[in-house]
C-alpha cells in the first residue's frame, strides 16, 4: 500500500523581473528558499513556467502542493499600487490553470528584511542579488506559517 505524499505550502515573492520561491517543510514550521524562475513579459506565460518549475520539484521529491502564498506588496498605509495589482493579476493568470489555492499575504517590508539578513552574511552583492527574492519568499511564507500555528 502506497503511502500518502507529505503536503507542503509553496511561498512566492512576484517581482516582474524574477519571482523567489521559498517551500515549507512537511509539517508546515519552516519556510526554506528554493529557487528563483525568470518572468516572461506575459504573465500567463510566467504563470505556466513558475508551476512547471514546481512541479518538477514536487515529482523529483515526493510531495504534494497543498496551496501557494503569494506576496502582495501593498504600500505603507496598506493601500494598493501598481505592483500589488500586478500580482492580483498574476494570482489570476494562475487560477486559470491550477486548481491550487493560490492566497495573497501581506509582504511589506521583506524584501528589506531578506536584504538585510543576506548584508550581514558575507556574501558578495552579486550572490546577494541571486538569493534575495528566494529569501524574500520564505520571509513571506515563514510569517504565513507562523500566524497559522497560533
Amino acid at each position: 500500500m502506497n503511502k500518502p505524499k507529505p503536503g507542503r505550502i509553496i511561498g512566492i515573492d512576484y517581482g516582474q523581473a524574477r519571482i523567489g520561491v521559498a517551500f515549507s517543510d512537511e509539517r508546515k514550521i519552516i519556510a526554506s528558499p528554493l529557487m528563483t524562475v525568470q518572468t516572461d513579459k506575459k504573465l500567463d506565460i510566467t504563470a505556466a513556467k513558475l508551476l512547471g518549475e514546481l512541479e518538477k520539484h514536487q515529482n523529483e521529491y515526493r510531495y504534494v502542493i497543498e496551496e501557494i502564498i503569494i506576496g502582495l506588496p501593498l504600500m505603507m498605509n496598506g493601500t494598493h499600487g501598481l505592483l500589488a495589482d500586478e500580482v492580483k493579476q498574476f494570482v489570476e493568470a494562475l487560477n486559470k490553470i491550477s486548481l491550487l489555492p493560490v492566497k495573497t499575504w501581506d509582504e511589506r517590508l521583506t524584501s528589506v528584511q531578506a536584504e538585510r539578513s543576506l548584508r550581514e552574511s558575507s556574501m558578495t552583492r552579486k550572490a546577494r542579488t541571486k538569493h534575495v527574492d528566494q529569501v524574500s519568499a520564505a520571509i513571506i511564507l515563514q510569517s504565513y506559517l507562523d500566524l497559522a500555528r497560533q
